[in-house]
């Protein structure tokens, strides 16, 4: 859910409108930026906060009416939605959260907004590269596994994928470092490139959690990968006999080439039907995770609700 403050004009989520007093929670009429600021909830008001506050029986801070013409900080809609990007960059983003305080980080905003730092974010930028132009660093490069100990890993596990037992390549970090900065070889393993994606932040124990429950379905990708392996190897090999028997000939076209390639047809043809099976269980298992990754952080997200 997002609300509007009446100070800036930006739309946030409705996290920046919290407050805590002692044991009850309140609702303010600006945001936590504009509060940084100086300026005073009491002096806003803000209908749609005002509401929601009273119907889950919260506190809120502010006038009763709101000004019918707000003169919004920033003016223009097209700087309220570069801002309003950004924040929910650093909102979603852990790693810049444990590097860069909240205040930090607002303190840089309000230097934007009032001109004191000359560059409003742009959303043709990267999150990183608008932190860096408004004076803010944060290392999101904190995999720092050298080659030697790649190819230990990769040695140990015999290029298996430990979660779903296809080839893999990929060294993953258990607890993932941009949580823990942990390099350290017992918190290394290894995986494929598509268990690393879906894994991403995900915490260690509730993907394995998520694993165990399609042990099934893990050994049944491996079968289709290692029968992909097989026709594609076959189909590689049957062109090249073409391309050879075509070399030797001197021809392009004639009775055994043609024979020859409707073979090969029939066999892209079953490759193909494979591969679309083999795509839809893998779609069907990264839902699995994404699904369950969700729930547990809607489970643990502190809303207001």
């Amino acid at each position: 859910m997002k609300f509007q403050c009446s100070a800036c004009g930006l739309r946030l989520n409705s996290n920046h409108f919290k407050y805590q007093e002692a044991k009850k929670l309140q609702l303010t009429s600006i945001c936590d930026q504009c509060l940084q600021r100086g300026a005073k909830a009491a002096d806003f008001g803000n209908v749609p906060i005002a509401i929601f506050a009273q119907g889950l029986l919260y506190g809120f801070v502010g006038r009763d009416n709101e000004d019918q013409e707000l003169n919004f900080l920033v003016h223009s809609k097209d700087k309220r939605k570069r801002y309003e990007s950004f924040i929910q960059d650093y909102d979603s983003n852990e790693l810049a959260q444990q590097q860069l305080s909240r205040q930090e980080f607002n303190q840089a905003l309000i230097a934007s907004e009032v001109g004191k730092i000359e560059f409003i974010p742009q959303l043709n930028l990267t999150f990183a590269e608008n932190l860096n132009k408004l004076g803010l660093k944060v290392d999101f490069k904190l995999n720092e596994v050298d080659f030697i100990d790649r190819e230990r890993i990769r040695a140990k596990y015999h290029y298996r994928c430990q979660y779903c037992g296809r080839r893999g390549h990929s060294v993953d970090h258990k607890d993932p470092v941009s949580l823990s900065h942990n390099n350290d070889f017992d918190n290394l393993i290894l995986s494929c490139q598509e268990c690393n994606r879906i894994k991403s932040n995900m915490p260690y124990e509730l993907f394995i959690k998520l694993n165990a429950q399609i042990a099934q379905l893990n050994q049944k990708l491996v079968k289709y990968e290692n029968a992909l392996a097989t026709f594609s190897g076959e189909f590689e090999q049957r062109r090249r006999s073409i391309a050879a028997t075509m070399h030797l000939k001197g021809v392009v076209n004639d009775p055994e080439l043609t024979q020859m390639r409707k073979q090969n047809k029939k066999l892209q043809d079953a490759i193909d039907s494979l591969s679309s099976d083999y795509d839809e269980l893998r779609k069907l298992r990264e839902q699995h995770f994404n699904t369950g990754w969700k729930l547990l952080q809607v489970n643990s997200k502190e809303d207001i609700i």
